[in-house]
């Protein structure tokens, strides 16, 4: 039997970081559920008994039922039946199994038949589940619509739809569409309330709608007549019960091809306002896309991890020249750098992941009670870190994640090309992840602000004040002299004075605060543990090597530069 959880130490290890105490004392509301919910736990050991024994369970059905159904998944696909989805049978397989076990709602309250764990472990479930089958986890991690129901919608609505999420129904967001894709402001379905029936009424067309035919949907409609931009814009919960919604199509995709990418038509589609009119971009989206890009750092870390797994296993058994190609040094360099920049990525998708996580709880918090100023101040720092923090998670784990498949692939050789080793569907399945929830491009714009105001240098420099191992100190050297380095390249492209100067540089300069940061994650765990130490190392030597260029690169550049770029403008 195959356990995920149990067998990845690694996943373990981000239980016990110093953090988890304060969020789950955060999240349990001082304990308050005892009484009422014989469950609920009574004190942080209990609550973290329970979250490692719920966290095994997941890891059970990730072996055993999820990982053997990826590939009759891959193959057999969803369909368009009577203009709605029907499941490949696996997908319907994993949806019971994952029911039958009680592991829908995972972090939705109590009062709504949830588990209320902390994200932190809802997100170790996503990770998980993507490394069985990163298909399937775009179904599994939609749940965080009902977070967001949770978050923004009336009582009536929550005690409406949340009961059902945790008892396993699905959930969709559909924002995007045909001429509206990363410009969201540009979303034009129409939503109208009618006087007669007394609801809204949602019209157009949505494109690329994850898991589109969905039981619970948060759509993203034009609810004032007239306007073209985002203030015109209100969330709309929609119940699939209605059959107002048509699947048009289910898109032909490269990868994840066991999530249903939809085409839906609606059709005087019945539906609820969330929260206040006009605030669906401004307010309610933007949360639910930073929740969507802490689910793509899951993705991202869990098949970064299939991706590892399966090399390493190759490697070890693939006999060349008399030897296993493990003992190649080409082949074990690979590998290793391999590991740690899979170690990076989750070091980033749980520092991430604590971050939001301290901020959402004070959110919630405020809703019961009038928060103190000290955590006014706190839930401040945290939002800003979150806020910076997320996008930069969205960027580099999805990059690593392509990056660990493609040298995955290059370990198996040819063997890797062919659909005999699971590392070729896992290669597909990487490829989305730098690309939906905001391609690597988006990511960088919403990053370089935090560049150019100092949020990645102020929390470098919380790192770099922290303690560290005595024999690791020149590890420690190094990331100082990094971010020296990074100052020097961000004062010489904000001195020039232009914006578009600053967004030439702009990758550079987010992926050097990025792997300072990174660096000092790993070297943080190596100090605690002694199997990070050679990965932290690797790591850090990759990021100054990285660094350098980036650097160099500034150096030499100059705002003229901007008209090599855009010469190809006029290229015929």
């Amino acid at each position: 039997m195959a356990n995920f959880f149990l067998d990845n130490k690694d996943l373990q290890f981000h239980m016990n970081h110093p953090l988890m105490k304060k969020i789950v004392e955060l999240k349990e509301k001082g304990y308050a559920d005892k009484d009422a919910y014989d469950y609920a736990p009574v004190d942080f050991e209990d609550a973290q008994d329970s979250y490692r024994r719920v966290m095994e369970i997941v890891g059970e059905v990730c072996g055993d039922v999820i990982a053997p159904n990826a590939e009759g998944v891959d193959h057999d696909g969803p369909k368009v039946v009577n203009d709605h989805v029907e499941y490949a049978p696996g997908t319907a397989r994993n949806i019971e199994a994952l029911r039958q076990a009680g592991l829908f709602g995972l972090t939705l309250p109590r009062k709504y038949e949830g588990l209320n764990f902390p994200l932190v472990y809802f997100v170790m479930a996503n990770e998980m589940v993507a490394r069985a089958d990163a298909g399937f986890e775009n179904i599994w991690g939609l749940q965080d619509c009902a977070e967001t129901l949770n978050e923004f919608a009336s009582e009536e609505l929550k005690a409406k739809y949340l009961p059902r999420v945790s008892r396993g129904e699905t959930c969709a967001m559909d924002l995007t569409e045909p001429d509206a894709g990363s410009d969201l402001q540009a979303v034009m379905l129409k939503a109208h309330w009618d006087e007669t029936k007394r609801t809204w009424l949602l019209n157009g067309v949505k494109r690329f709608i994850t898991n589109g035919d969905g039981h619970i949907s948060l759509v993203l409609a034009r609810s004032e007549e007239g306007t073209t931009d985002a203030r015109g814009l209100s969330m709309f919960v929609y119940d699939r019960s209605h059959m107002a919604v048509k699947v048009r199509r289910i898109e032909n995709k490269l990868g994840i091809k066991g999530s249903p990418t939809c085409e839906l038509v609606f059709t005087n589609a019945p539906a609820e306002l969330v929260g206040d009119r006009k605030m669906g971009l401004i307010k309610y989206v933007m949360s639910l896309m930073n929740a969507a890009r802490l689910g793509i750092g899951a993705q991202s870390t869990g098949l970064s991890e299939a991706a590892y797994r399966e090399a390493l296993k190759y490697a070890q058994e693939r006999m060349q020249f008399g030897k296993p190609i493990i003992e190649f040094p080409a082949v074990a360099e690979m590998l290793s750098n391999m590991k740690a920049k899979l170690y990076g990525s989750r070091a980033m998708l749980y520092e991430t992941t604590r971050f939001v996580e301290i901020y959402k709880d004070y959110t919630h918090l405020s809703h019961d009670r009038k928060l103190t100023p000290e955590e006014r101040a706190e839930m401040k720092t945290y939002t800003r870190l979150a806020d910076a923090f997320t996008p930069m998670l969205k960027l580099m784990s999805s990059e690593y994640c392509n990056q660990l498949a493609y040298d995955a692939i290059q370990v198996f050789g040819g063997s890797g090309y062919m659909k005999d080793y699971p590392i070729e569907r896992i290669y597909r399945d990487a490829r989305i992840t730098n690309i939906y929830e905001g391609t690597s491009q988006l990511q960088v714009v919403a990053a370089i602000r935090h560049v150019t105001t100092g949020t990645y240098l102020n929390q470098i420099r919380e790192y770099e004040a922290q303690t560290y191992a005595a024999d690791l100190g020149h590890v420690h050297q190094k990331l100082i002299a990094m971010r020296e380095q990074y100052e020097r390249a961000v004062e010489k492209v904000t001195a020039a004075g232009s914006n578009e100067f600053i967004d030439f540089h702009a990758r550079r300069m987010v992926e050097m605060a990025a792997h300072i940061i990174i660096g000092y994650l790993l070297l943080r765990q190596a100090s605690e543990v002694e199997e990070y130490r050679v990965s932290a190392q690797l790591y850090v030597k990759h990021g100054e090597a990285q660094n350098a260029a980036a650097a160099e690169y500034i150096a030499q550049s100059s705002p003229d530069d901007l008209d090599l770029i855009t010469a190809v403008r006029q290229a015929e």
